[in-house]
């Protein structure tokens, strides 16, 4: 169960768009730029690297089959293999890839292969 879990804030900042399970199933936060973006759990990498429209962005598995997923950063500091355990610095904050119109944290929470709202969660 995902309820009741402790969850470390990815960045503290300002929740500028919020979770749609139809149009928007993530948050995105607003932070200055290289702001330390920390895994919410521990976890493996199972993706970090660049794609022309999340720019760089690293995805996190975690026990109970959560994923994480960080998306728009400056620059990453974990690889695929790595294990990161909860609060630990995975990226800087930036505003990579053609989908980013600014400075900020493009955040997702799967749950047994669904998107949930993170702020149910996490106190951003």
């Amino acid at each position: 169960r995902i309820e009741g879990m402790h969850f470390f804030v990815p960045v503290k900042g300002v929740v500028s768009l919020g979770y749609d399970k139809v149009s928007h199933p993530y948050i995105d936060v607003t932070a200055p730029a290289n702001t330390v973006v920390k895994a919410v759990l521990d976890g493996t990498v199972i993706y970090a690297g660049w794609n022309d429209e999340s720019g760089y962005s690293i995805a996190l598995q975690h026990d109970n089959d959560i994923v994480s997923i960080y998306k728009h950063n400056q620059k990453l500091l974990k690889k695929a293999g790595d294990k990161v355990t909860a609060g630990s610095s995975i990226a800087l904050l930036g505003n990579t890839g053609s989908l980013s119109t600014g400075d900020h944290l493009h955040f997702e929470l799967w749950y047994k292969g669904e998107a949930v709202d993170p702020t149910k969660y996490i106190n951003f």
